[in-house]
């Protein structure tokens, strides 16, 4: 709802109080408003229970029963001869009418209300009208009655009132684009509530700054909002539906798809249990439907579209069912067939938006555009393309990206494809604006799910026009684009800081727990509880401000490789093609599916994780077919007609995100060659230009728990000169950190956890707890280089359109030229000697890419090792 607004000003006694204890505390009010019932009052005492039990029973519990309580309030109200009464029930009523469904029932009364009243109880009346007004999409009406009531209430002194109708105005002022008028109306609100001591009612104008926010391109801001308001919720007892739809707004507007439907399946399961209003559910269902889509669950989001399209239809909610119709319509097309009559109704709706004048328009536009597409009706979708290029230079920068991409399909369809890559540029540049004002680096990466389609369409341009320079720049610009960006380093934030060193001393309390077969549940809800609490924090961190970026060169490229050889392999649409750079030209070749090399890779993975947990006495031979057969079928993938053609030299290979957890080695043409992975060329050329320290100092550290203790640290510690070695109750996470910042060499042997639900929660294992993403994110300067002898160190996760999330990610933007890390679980045994070797060589001078290569080849023939070696990954360009 916008707000509340039932509670008429309070009479001298404590019946009388009732109504307005309704809104403020609503089952206080119902458990007096019965005991009240019980006593066989008279008609104005049982008038005012009756509403004050209506009113409670119509916004947290059953509407039916909230009709019913209010028209016995009514029959009362009636008997008292009191016109005041009578029209402050009346209000009510209508008000629980249009909640039931019942619209024209429910203006019918209002209209009865607005006849019987004047002075301060019209101005009530007609706010509450305008709540119904604004609820069914007539926003210009329900500003007029907003500004009436707020004229009159303020002249009479009414705080509470002109609170609520402040928030009606504001919401109003919202839905017709004046967000500046609108946070300042809900400011005002706020502070009005604040000084009557209604905490209750001051939530709705808290969540709807959130929104505010939101329109203005503040996502954090926005997230800060709805984080403020939920121990509100959480004290006071009441549904969270208001807040969870709220929410599922910003998170979709954020990139963070699988949050947003969490939340709206919660809000969907809480709605059920306590029988909400209809209005609501419609709402959410709505809501839970535009997540569906975004989450590629069409079919889900055909189920939720439909019945909240019935629900708005039934309530005759002309501006509703027109948005949920133009999500009807999506889920539709998205399931499959394409067809004349749904280009129809997507006219229509587009056709109905534009008269609304709603933000949702330019969807409607897009979404008829493409089906027209679909169908060769040009015209049809030049016409829509069109309108929505309109709003290119205009509003929000999401909207604006949503603009260029108009712009961008409407070049392309009509063959135009330097305006199109124009076109596709201009939005790129301006998520990137939208991208600086974010401070989490798990907002940048997802929030470049706005920009994938105009990054696609340039890319299979370059592609099908055989042109690879213009392919290596259109992967080189939406490519990793996270390490582009200067990261924003939340060090000051004691929050952030207090919460990881809480979930630090949580986690390290819950694997003793579990080792010493003890009751573990609380804990775990204690672990969750923090890790929520820093996630939360984290994205709650403004970016950096303006930011220029370098564009990418591939002449500069070329120059920087030298002997070396960058291999680029871009997906378009699910094809690879390969990119060869080096000795001074760059050329293109077809390779094969992305669904092909994850499903070798799988392969190869499992193989790699069977041999490192084997045990003497096991036979290998399976687990090395395997590997045999992954090779070979990895290569023809991931390469294909590019592998005669890559020389005998260094290699370096940039993959797409989703196949960055290779073992390349196994590559038969990689197999005798010095390799290093990036993700991206742009990302290669900075860590191979990264300064190096002045001073050489090594640090070491080591973690509890490892089937060896940590064997290499002692024995690496001994072929260096300034070398600091941290262990046992020195290796905690903080003393680590201080350590390795702006470190020469850092080497960490310890446990990793790679956490594919929540990949900044990655962590190696310290003495005192997890080590997390979070936690690096902390260092002013990341170690030059770094060694992590952990499982899973280098894994990560893909997030956005082509963005990786994990320890590894971290590190890169904060200065780390080079880092070896692991892409699957290590055997602690077998790794102590290739550590040691690893270090001996790079003590002589040669790159972590280098050392790695001279310790594949000097190996035995134990599988172990061998898996070990192969499992090991040199990242970056030191």
């Amino acid at each position: 709802m916008v707000g509340g607004g039932d509670a008429a000003a309070a009479g001298p006694r404590e019946v009388d109080d009732l109504v307005a204890l309704a809104t403020s505390q609503p089952w206080a009010a119902l458990t007096k408003a019965r005991a009240v019932l019980a006593g066989r009052p008279g008609p104005h005492d049982a008038s005012v229970a009756h509403q004050a039990a209506g009113i409670v029973l119509r916004d947290f519990g059953d509407v039916e029963a909230g009709v019913r309580e209010l028209r016995q309030a009514l029959r009362q109200a009636r008997r008292t001869g009191s016109a005041e009464r009578e029209t402050d029930v009346l209000a009510s009523l209508g008000m629980a009418l249009f909640f039931a469904g019942r619209t024209a029932a429910g203006l019918a009364t209002f209209e009865a209300a607005v006849r019987r009243s004047s002075g301060v109880l019209a101005a009530q009346v007609l706010y509450r009208r305008g709540i119904l007004f604004f609820t069914l999409g007539r926003f210009p009406a329900a500003l007029e009655d907003a500004r009436h009531a707020v004229v009159v209430l303020r002249r009479a002194g009414d705080l509470l009132w002109t609170a609520r109708a402040l928030n009606l105005r504001a919401s109003a002022y919202l839905r017709l684009g004046s967000t500046s008028r609108a946070d300042a109306d809900y400011v005002s609100a706020i502070r009005l509530y604040s000084t009557i001591g209604q905490e209750l009612e001051a939530l709705d104008p808290m969540l709807n700054r959130a929104l505010t926010a939101y329109a203005s391109g503040d996502l954090p801001a926005a997230l800060a909002y709805l984080d403020a308001a939920t121990p509100s919720y959480q004290r006071l007892k009441v549904p969270t539906i208001t807040l969870r739809v709220k929410r599922c707004a910003v998170l979709l507007a954020a990139g963070l798809v699988d949050d947003a439907l969490a939340e709206a399946e919660a809000a969907l399961g809480e709605i059920e249990e306590i029988r909400a209003w209809y209005t609501e559910k419609a709402e959410l269902l709505l809501m839970a439907a535009n997540c569906a889509l975004a989450a590629a669950q069409p079919q889900a989001a055909l189920d939720w579209a439909r019945a909240a399209y019935r629900l708005f239809r039934s309530q005759r909610s002309s501006w509703q069912q027109a948005h949920a119709a133009r999500v009807l319509i999506e889920a539709r097309y998205k399931v499959g067939p394409v067809s004349a009559p749904l280009l129809r109704e997507a006219n229509r709706a587009a056709a109905r938006l534009d008269e609304l004048g709603s933000s949702d328009a330019a969807q409607a536009h897009l979404l008829a555009g493409r089906i027209a597409l679909d169908l060769g009706r040009r015209d049809d979708a030049e016409r829509h393309l069109a309108a929505l290029a309109g709003t290119r230079r205009r509003g929000p920068a999401l909207s604006r990206v949503s603009g260029w991409l108009g712009e961008a399909l409407r070049a392309e369809a009509a063959g135009r494809p330097s305006r199109m890559l124009a076109a596709c540029r201009r939005g790129l540049d301006v998520l990137d604006e939208h991208r600086l004002a974010l401070g989490a680096s798990e907002l940048r990466a997802q929030a470049t799910v706005h920009g994938a389609e105009l990054a696609a369409l340039a890319q299979r341009h370059a592609a099908r026009a055989r042109r690879p320079r213009l392919l290596l720049t259109w992967s080189e610009r939406w490519r990793a684009t996270a390490y582009a960006v200067p990261p924003v380093r939340p060090s000051a934030d004691a929050e952030l800081n207090a919460s990881l060193a809480a979930l630090r001393s949580v986690t390290r309390g819950l694997d003793q727990a579990r080792s010493q077969g003890m009751p573990s549940a609380s804990l775990q809800k204690e672990q969750q509880r923090l890790e929520t609490e820093v996630r939360a924090s984290a994205l709650r961190a403004q970016g950096n401000g303006p930011w220029t970026r370098a564009p990418f060169s591939a002449a500069d490229l070329l120059n920087e490789l030298g002997p070396a050889q960058l291999i680029e392999i871009a997906d378009v649409d699910g094809d690879l093609h390969v990119l060869t750079c080096g000795a001074g030209r760059i050329r293109q070749f077809a390779a094969g599916q992305v669904g092909d090399a994850m499903k070798a890779a799988d392969f190869a993975r499992f193989a790699l994780r069977r041999l490192a947990s084997s045990r003497p006495g096991d036979d290998p031979a399976s687990a090395l077919a395997i590997l045999g057969k992954a090779g070979p079928a990895l290569q023809q993938a991931l390469l294909g007609q590019a592998v005669p053609h890559l020389g005998d030299g260094p290699v370096i290979i940039v993959p797409p995100a989703r196949l960055h957890p290779i073992p390349w080695a196994l590559l038969p043409v990689l197999k005798d060659r010095v390799i290093s992975v990036a993700p991206s060329a742009s990302a290669w050329m900075r860590a191979h230009q990264a300064p190096k320290p002045e001073h050489r100092q090594v640090v070491l550290a080591r973690g509890p728990g490892l089937a060896t203790d940590g064997a290499e640290v002692p024995l690496v510690a001994r072929l260096y000169d300034d070398v600091t070695v941290l262990e046992d109750t020195a290796a905690t996470a903080d003393k680590v950190l201080s350590a390795l910042d702006g470190a020469w060499l850092a080497h960490i042997a310890a446990h990793g956890i790679f956490r594919a639900d929540s990949p900044l929660f990655s962590s190696l294992r310290m003495h005192d707890g997890p080590l997390t993403v979070y936690d690096f994110e902390r260092l002013n300067r990341a170690p030059y280089r770094l060694v992590l002898s952990s499982c899973e160190g280098g894994a990560l996760a893909p997030a956005g359109a082509n963005e990786l999330l994990g320890l590894v990610s971290s590190l890169l933007p904060l200065g780390t030229a080079g880092i070896i890390a692991a892409i699957v679980p290590l055997n602690d045994e077998a790794v102590v000697p290739l550590m040691v070797d690893l270090h001996r060589h790079l003590r002589t001078g040669q790159s972590l890419a280098e050392s790695i290569y001279h310790v594949r080849h000097k190996l035995t023939d134990d599988p172990v090792q061998h898996a070990t070696a192969m499992s090991l990954v040199a990242l970056g360009a030191a």
